[in-house]
């Protein structure tokens, strides 16, 4: 087939196995769990950004959303992976620079939201200006994550944090929610730019450089709600069918991503849980050392090793508060980022099946010549390259989330164990501190009490 030729031709371009890691964000989110638990959670979370004019239909579980695999944006030949997928003998060059800053409150009389500022720097041609600053609020990123997941069925979207959060685990647009959503945020945005393909994806160029109003009237021109829904609606039934064969290569990697979800979401909730428990720790510690002090103001012969005793509850303390900040900063995030992406992931899977059952039924209408011949026989040739190309793009993003997947979390766990190593030491050497001065103490109350010889 001339399409399997093309192919060929382009898998022996050369695809890319692996990417630049970005850093990790310090996204110390509250754990919503797989896209099933997060269902059992819906009657008890808080909506933190309520979207009451945009018709735009978005869910943090992304069912829908994973649904829309028929884009028109979807190329139909495999000669159109040189869009999708870049190949790796080309320079690895940062072009793109972004920051997302400066969070600002909106009242409004039907609504609260946050605004954040995004500086983007680049020296690419085709921006207009080597610098923009534009203000974006939490839809905004939920409709650029969208667009790239239409024109992008089958490459790995960056997770955004959560829209949704369980009642009482944060106040409403406290600093510290803002903050950890800021910092997902802008992570969100540099693993777009850090993408061989998805950074020059034009909605993404629109999102950095439009302002307010030129952003509104770009969403727009998108498919309209009925659209949006035929779409859907075909790809459910598409889903309720499933696929008859799913190559050998895509069952070992949607059985990786399973296991990779069990044991992802399993450290994360319990270094959610060590974290929550040691700062409970660190709370109590801080009661601990000025009841010695008090304690030392009614024992005379007892007052260095008490006080003693509280200055080094007051360097272990600090030693602590150092220890969790790392924590919340380096390894917590880094775990929840891939707890997020393990359900990306999975909806990147849904969407290749869906692709290929929509060819399956075409070759299956086909045999029973429920259609006119020729026209299927038109539409399969067209399906059979989407699936290709939609296979080709996967299978070189895989290689490449995975790459990065195993640099992060090496990264957090050797960040960690390092945080860890230092802070055992600092404590070790406080207290041997104390025991030396404590040996000295005692040394020289032994001499003081031994009788002077004759």
């Amino acid at each position: 087939m001339e399409g399997e030729r093309l192919a060929s031709q382009a898998r022996s371009s050369g695809l890319p196995a692996g990417g630049a890691t970005a850093e990790s964000p310090g996204v110390d989110a509250p754990l919503l769990g797989s896209s099933g638990s997060s269902a059992l959670l819906q009657a008890e979370v808080l909506d933190l950004d309520e979207d009451e004019d945009d018709l735009e239909v978005f869910s943090k579980d992304a069912s829908l959303m994973d649904m829309n695999s028929f884009s028109p944006m979807m190329p139909t030949s495999p000669l159109s992976m040189i869009n999708q997928v870049k190949f790796e003998d080309e320079p690895d060059l940062k072009d793109l620079f972004i920051t997302v800053d400066e969070p600002e409150s909106h009242v409004t009389t039907i609504e609260t939201f946050i605004t954040y500022r995004i500086i983007t720097k680049t020296s690419r041609g085709e921006f207009d200006s080597s610098e923009f600053e534009v203000r974006r609020r939490y839809q905004d990123f939920l409709w650029l994550k969208g667009k790239l997941e239409e024109a992008h069925p089958t490459l790995i979207i960056p997770p955004l944090p959560e829209k949704f959060i369980v009642k009482g685990m944060v106040e409403r647009f406290n600093d510290d929610f803002i903050e950890t959503r800021r910092k997902a945020l802008q992570k969100f945005l540099n693993r777009i730019a850090d993408h061989p393909t998805l950074t020059f994806n034009e909605d993404f160029k629109v999102f950095l450089t439009a302002q307010a109003w030129e952003l509104s009237s770009h969403k727009k021109q998108g498919p309209g709600l009925l659209s949006r829904m035929g779409q859907t609606v075909r790809a459910v039934a598409l889903s309720m069918r499933g696929v008859k064969s799913r190559p050998e290569e895509f069952m070992e990697m949607n059985n990786f991503i399973e296991i990779f979800s069990q044991k992802i979401n399993l450290i994360d909730k319990i270094s959610q849980r060590i974290y929550k428990e040691e700062r409970e720790y660190s709370d109590e510690m801080k009661e601990y050392g000025p009841i010695h002090v008090l304690w030392s103001a009614s024992e005379e012969d007892l007052v260095d090793s008490l006080r003693g005793v509280a200055r080094c509850l007051d360097q272990c303390c600090k030693a602590t508060e150092k220890r969790m900040s790392g924590l919340s900063e380096a390894l917590l995030p880094a775990v929840h980022e891939y707890v997020l992406y393990s359900e990306m992931v999975m909806g990147v899977m849904k969407r290749r099946d869906q692709i290929q059952a929509e060819l399956d039924s075409k070759v299956e209408a086909l045999t029973y010549k429920k259609a006119d011949t020729d026209l299927l026989i038109e539409e399969i040739g067209k399906l059979e390259d989407k699936v290709e190309c939609a296979n080709n793009a996967l299978k070189a993003d895989w290689e490449r989330w995975k790459h990065n997947m195993q640099n992060d979390i090496k990264s957090a766990f050797t960040d960690m164990a390092e945080e860890n190593i230092h802070y055992y030491e600092q404590c070790l050497a406080t207290w041997e501190s104390f025991l030396a001065s404590q040996t000295d103490l005692h040394m020289e109350e032994t001499s003081e009490d031994k009788p002077e010889s004759h």
